[in-house]
């Protein structure tokens, strides 16, 4: 049965310590997992959720991130009443500071609109799986104001509470100090009951570009794999028609994922391979991450490394980075032999 609830993305959320990797997108969009972006997490939480209203804050930088949602359709939000809606900041500075209620408040409107009495608002960073209805009966049962979501006690950043509350925090968050739920939740002064309800099935934050890294590589234990992307509980994403992937007789692959349209002519191991990558022979990958559309050279070895797309690794090359600082290659760039 369908939650009534609005689903409210904040993807104004940015961190400094993805180095390159989001100097030309937002962290919504980063790519995860071979063939996702971070968002289509929560996104398709909601949708399995039955969630059919859903409204993405965004901030800067965002063509790569429009591109990806498009009309909503690989999320069935393509709808002629509710759907996906994407609201834009209207600041003329990049550095201005947007999020959540001066955010959400300039566009009241789509709020008013709305049918549903509940709300539930989240980040573009967890990966996981979360039931918003399981935990919106939480919410309801315990008469709570505003239930926080956690995860092993650390919070999500997910919050659930009635649409007139939220409604009546937009009318008052410039006088009360409120620039978020975040600074409700820990602001004395108020007498609002806010429950905390703790998901205990497996979550990511990507917060950083270690967690990144981590988080990425840990997705090759079956463990986890199977807790992240289950039948019961589908992540959607924009889909791409490519070929599969084709493995000539040189080709070693062990312990990693290939996304479909790529050619393996070398070595792979405890690596991820994004669509239509292209790896010559005697090439040697491991403990990487080789997003869209590189192509890696012959006789290359590549090891710790994160490679954005669009990039050519000439022949005989030789990257290597660490597990707690990989080494990063930006998108489009060419890595040419000494």
């Amino acid at each position: 049965m369908p939650c009534s609830m609005l689903g409210i993305i904040n993807a104004t959320n940015e961190f400094e310590t993805f180095q390159n990797l989001t100097a030309h997108r937002t962290l919504a969009s980063l790519p995860f997992a071979g063939r996702y972006r971070l968002i289509d997490f929560m996104l398709s939480n909601m949708v399995n959720s039955g969630i059919t209203n859903v409204a993405i804050f965004t901030g800067h930088e965002i063509r790569s991130l429009m591109d990806h949602l498009g009309s909503g359709k690989q999320w069935d939000l393509d709808r002629k009443r509710d759907g996906l809606f994407v609201f834009t900041p209207d600041g003329k500075s990049r550095y201005e500071r947007f999020g959540s209620f001066a955010h959400f408040s300039k566009n009241i409107t789509y709020f008013l609109r709305s049918k549903q009495k509940y709300v539930v608002i989240t980040n573009c960073y967890t990966v996981g799986t979360i039931d918003f209805c399981e935990i919106l009966d939480h919410h309801i049962e315990t008469e709570a104001d505003i239930t926080e979501v956690s995860n092993n006690g650390k919070s999500l950043e997910t919050y659930i509470l009635s649409k007139d509350l939220l409604l009546s925090l937009f009318d008052q968050y410039k006088n009360q100090g409120y620039y978020s739920i975040f600074d409700v939740i820990h602001d004395k002064r108020h007498n609002f009951k806010i429950n905390l309800y703790d998901w205990t099935g497996y979550i990511a934050i990507i917060d950083s570009l270690q967690s990144y890294y981590r988080n990425s590589l840990d997705l090759l234990q079956p463990s986890v794999w199977k807790e992240v992307f289950s039948k019961e509980d589908p992540i959607f994403t924009k889909v791409k028609d490519e070929p599969p992937t084709r493995y000539r007789k040189e080709a070693k692959v062990a312990n990693s994922m290939i996304a479909n349209g790529c050619v393996i002519e070398g070595d792979i191991e405890n690596s991820i391979l994004f669509r239509s990558v292209k790896v010559g022979k005697g090439a040697v990958i491991r403990n990487s991450i080789i997003m869209q559309k590189c192509q890696v050279g012959e006789n290359c070895v590549l090891d710790g490394v994160i490679i954005d797309k669009d990039v050519r690794i000439e022949n005989s090359v030789h990257l290597t980075g660490t597990l707690v600082s990989p080494y990063i290659v930006g998108k489009g760039t060419v890595q040419e032999g000494r």
